[in-house]
């Protein structure tokens, strides 16, 4: 990271509380050069820029100042910027670019992020970008983009070193220096029969200390997994952590090589589906921190509503008790507590299930376990809240009866939550439906309408 990026200085050794981002001071320089109308100044200021700092620079300038800023970016603009940007932005950047630089920047990409680019473009867009570029270029991003959107095919790079068993150390080593079509940047060498199907790898360790006349059948690791093209990202993200891998081959349905998938691919799918869970489990679709008021509130207002119906669920339980909340007011002022505990609670259970579920550490197979310990810790932190909770609305309202009340409720509207946190998402997931979506919403009008039958029931029975 550049000094002028997060005004580092490289000759303390303390360490900074900002220290990756930029500065503040610098974006505000920036703007100023930009809205001065001096574009060297603009230019020497971003040169030195990361392109992940380049890209978070043009998110937080205006729309004037980001048309601004990729004009003076043009002649050196560094294609990764364009997937480091957020949607919307990267929409407007690419309006500012135009398809020609466009078609330009994705062919200068690596093969994974070249595809993945053009699979964010509109329809329209994407067939212009497609005629502008290069015909192999154009070949391979067809290819990545007929895998399913999700799938290994789609987040491979064609970028790979392939040999035959029978080189040797110092024909490998020469190749690579000499031919021209090796990766920038690579982690293991495929070992590949006449066929083209991977029969084992070479980390690059393991070659550079290998003795030049050594066979590669020979020091190669004859174990390595492969990956199918057509396989779930989730699939390949939960191997490379169960496994601690660097790289994978991906095959096609011949067994063939075709692509292989790296680190830095495999960081980015666990990032977006850990965040992508947390968003659905919120009822947000999707990150709109720069997308236009409109958007967003077309994003968010169908799951409003959703929840608007299961909240009508609940107030009709409620209305079930009207004649016993008219001669009762305290009931009134106690059940947000018993709706609040119950949907927090809920909410911790549901937290751990969907994460169990994404890491597979929760499954059909243990599910029974997962239940009844989430159902007893819900029973006893219910019987410790009504502990508490209980002499207090006794000595609030003056009645012993309404401590008993709200503490039995408690007790159930915890089971309730435990049972209910950890049962809705492994339903859901039984039916094929992502349980980060609409888990919250089953949960929050369980434990709103069961918690509410519970207290106001208790209380019709014992307080009557």
């Amino acid at each position: 990271m550049q000094d002028k990026a997060n005004g580092a200085n490289s000759g303390s050794l303390e360490v900074e509380d900002d220290l990756y981002g930029l500065d503040p001071e610098f974006v505000r320089s920036v703007e100023e050069a930009l809205a001065e109308g001096r574009i060297d100044a603009a230019r020497e200021l971003t040169e030195p820029l990361h392109y992940s700092d380049a890209a978070d620079l043009l998110e937080r300038l205006d729309a004037e100042d980001r048309a601004k800023l990729v004009e003076v970016l043009r002649a050196d603009f560094e294609p990764e910027i364009l997937t480091e940007l957020d949607e919307g932005v990267r929409d407007e950047v690419i309006e500012a670019l135009g398809f020609a630089d466009l078609a330009t920047a994705i062919a200068e990409l690596d093969s994974d992020d070249a595809v993945w680019l053009v699979s964010q473009l509109d329809e329209d867009e994407r067939a212009r970008v497609m005629e502008a570029l290069p015909s192999e270029t154009r070949a391979i991003v067809a290819q990545g983009l007929s895998y399913p959107e999700y799938s290994a095919g789609r987040m491979m790079q064609r970028e790979l070193v392939a040999v035959p068993a029978y080189w040797t150390v110092g024909e490998t080593i020469d190749y690579l220096r000499a031919a021209h079509s090796v990766p920038d940047e690579f982690y293991d060498l495929y070992v590949v029969d006449p066929r083209h199907r991977p029969i084992g790898k070479i980390g690059l360790a393991r070659l550079v200390r290998g003795r030049r006349p050594q066979r590669l059948r020979e020091i190669m690791d004859d174990e390595s997994l492969t990956v199918p093209v057509a396989a779930d990202r989730e699939e390949v993200a939960f191997l490379f952590r169960q496994q601690d891998l660097v790289s994978a081959p991906v095959v096609d349905g011949a067994g063939r090589l075709v692509g292989v998938i790296t680190i830095d691919d495999v960081v980015d799918v666990i990032d977006e589906e850990a965040a992508d869970d947390m968003l659905r489990l919120a009822g947000v679709p999707d990150t709109d921190l720069y997308r236009a008021v409109k958007d967003t509130v077309r994003s968010r207002i169908p799951w409003l509503l959703v929840n608007m119906c299961t909240a009508i669920v609940a107030s009709s339980v409620i209305g079930l008790f009207e004649h016993t909340l008219e001669q009762i007011v305290a009931l009134a002022v106690l059940m947000p507590i018993v709706a609040g505990l119950g949907g927090n609670a809920g909410t911790q259970t549901l937290a751990v299930a969907v994460r169990g579920l994404a890491t597979k550490e929760l499954d059909f197979d243990n599910a029974l376990q997962v239940i009844g310990k989430e159902v007893l810790v819900g029973m006893i932190n219910g019987v410790v809240i009504a502990c508490l909770i209980g002499p207090v609305a006794w000595a609030w309202f003056g009645q012993p009866t309404i401590g008993l009340v709200i503490g039995a409720a408690l007790v159930f509207n915890l089971f309730i939550a435990g049972l209910m946190g950890s049962v809705i998402p492994l339903t859901l997931e039984k039916f094929g439906i992502d349980p980060a979506v609409a888990s919250s919403i089953f949960l929050t009008m369980c434990t709103d309408s069961l918690g509410f039958f519970a207290f106001l029931g208790l209380a019709t029975m014992f307080l009557l």
